[in-house]
């Protein structure tokens, strides 16, 4: 059963990212890049972005890491539309850093009314 979420999930966030390909972006939270295309890096994260008490795994820690040096650019990916219709719940995913024990993770940092 699990599996077949997972799968869900991913074609989800695939439709989306076809769909988003033909719109134009510029500089924003991320950069260039557009929140709901790096919302897809964040795969490793679905469960543990859905249920406070589900583990964090490695590969997830490993790319909210990376993105967190760019808190707006994190914050915008949780709260992308690709991360909402995947059934993230941006009150736990806020949780992931501080649950990844990462230390340079942003304190007070406020995504929305939630602050990391």
């Amino acid at each position: 059963m699990e599996m077949k979420k997972l799968f869900y999930i991913v074609g989800v966030l695939t439709v989306l990212a076809i769909a988003s390909f033909d719109e134009a972006y510029g500089a924003g939270e991320c950069g260039k890049a557009n929140p709901n295309m790096e919302a897809m890096k964040l795969i490793p994260c679905a469960s543990a972005a859905q249920d406070a008490n589900a583990p964090v795994s490695s590969k997830c820690c490993a790319q909210v890491k990376t993105m967190g040096q760019n808190p707006k650019c994190l914050c915008a990916v949780m709260l992308s539309d690709t991360a909402k219709s995947s059934g993230v719940n941006p009150e736990i995913a806020i949780t992931i850093p501080k649950r990844c024990n990462l230390a340079d993770r942003p304190v007070g940092y406020k995504c929305g009314r939630k602050s990391f």
